[in-house]
């Protein structure tokens, strides 16, 4: 917890408007800093910086949380885009129920931005038309990447912005303003648009020794191509897979008809519709969804934790050291920046065989220092 009084236990819903969400943070940035901040605004409950978990390390956001809504709803109007070590914060309420947020309702997505417009031209921008909850430029080390997005309150303000902004100039660009779309939803519509259209092919599956080429006689016989293509790694070695550009969408359609699943010298050859990148990100993000719900439903186990490792255990070291006392779920040594913390978790099936690696385990000599080994919760996830 940060710098003043802490928020008490049970007491969490009576201050909720009360709280702002700090983002755009510089790393260096502290509770203390951010108490001392915001402090003029108003009496302060306490400040949070955000932090990774493991590593500690500053998230680049925080929480202001006030005695009175009034102060914080005065420091939200008069203090957006303040500076703090050198750069603008941006202010808005906290939301801890994501709901809204997660729904869509009132999000617009503004692109064909001029790179001089920031986060608080935006705001001003935009807020004419309701009440915003959130804005943000999206940007990269070399500032911003011309597109951004803002979240009103309601349905309404967002379609006024819609109407209004959609198709004008600013800074002589003319902007596209429109819904919000989840990048699940608009990969559907590029796959629906894309399948009656497309021309380049996706190719893999076959030997090392396919070049250009021999690539290009095997698909130049469903029509003219525009590029072939077999992508290589740094020393020039084949990955075992490229790309057929054709002229027309017949001739793609015909070769992926024709052409997938037939074996070519000994392989089996995958040929499909070359997806766009946002297909491909979004099946990502939906195995890893699958694999997170996986994760959850799976038993934790009973977790142990051990300093004073030395800095050569590693994750597989760790795991042998003690996989003699029972069947291990996992083995974990927490590192920053590729080096050793000096502490692990090790978690094992059954509450008998961790407290067996407990008792056998602590005091021990492992590489040069003995270890310390203590009993965690079952329920902890790390």
């Amino acid at each position: 917890m940060g710098s003043g009084e802490p928020n008490p236990a049970g007491k969490k819903k009576k201050y909720l408007k009360a709280a702002l969400y700090v983002g755009d943070l510089d790393p260096d940035v502290t509770e203390d800093m951010l108490y001392k901040k915001f402090r003029p605004a108003g009496p302060l409950r306490f400040t949070r910086i955000c932090r990774d978990p493991v590593t500690r390390s500053p998230l680049g956001y925080g929480y202001v949380n006030f005695r009175f809504p009034a102060d914080a709803e005065w420091a939200l109007n008069t203090m957006n885009f303040d500076l703090i070590n050198g750069k603008p914060f941006r202010l808005m309420w906290s939301q801890p129920d994501d709901r809204l947020r997660k729904s869509g309702v009132g999000n617009i997505f503004i692109k064909n931005l001029d790179k001089s417009i920031d986060n608080r031209a935006l705001f001003y921008l935009f807020s004419a038309f309701g009440n915003i909850l959130s804005c943000k430029v999206v940007c990269d080390d070399n500032g911003s990447k011309g597109y951004a997005y803002v979240h009103f309150d309601s349905l309404a303000a967002a379609n006024r912005a819609i109407w209004h902004m959609n198709g004008v100039r600013l800074n002589n660009r003319q902007v596209y303003v429109g819904r919000f779309k989840f990048p699940e939803e608009r990969a559907a519509e590029v796959r629906t648009r894309d399948r009656a259209t497309f021309t380049n092919v996706f190719v893999k599956n076959f030997g090392d020794d396919m070049d250009d080429e021999k690539l290009k006689e095997i698909f130049s016989g469903y029509g003219p191509t525009e590029s072939v293509k077999v992508i290589r790694d740094a020393s020039g070695k084949s990955k075992g897979f490229g790309f057929v550009r054709y002229e027309t969408h017949e001739a793609a359609q015909k070769a992926v008809l024709d052409l997938h699943g037939k074996s070519i010298n000994g392989k089996v050859l995958y040929v499909g519709r070359a997806q766009k990148k946002i297909e491909r990100l979004a099946e990502l993000r939906r195995r890893f969804e699958r694999l997170r719900l996986k994760e959850k439903s799976r038993p934790p186990g009973v977790p142990i934790y051990i300093k004073n490792l030395d800095e050569t255990i590693d994750d597989e070291k760790l795991k042998e050291e003690f996989s003699s006392f029972g069947s291990i779920s996992r083995a974990k040594v927490m590192v920053e920046v590729g080096q050793g913390k000096g502490f692990g978790v090790v978690c094992f099936s059954s509450f008998e065989d961790a407290t067996k690696a407990v008792d056998e385990m602590n005091g021990r000599t492992v590489g040069s220092k003995p270890l310390h080994v203590t009993l965690g919760q079952a329920r902890r996830r790390w």
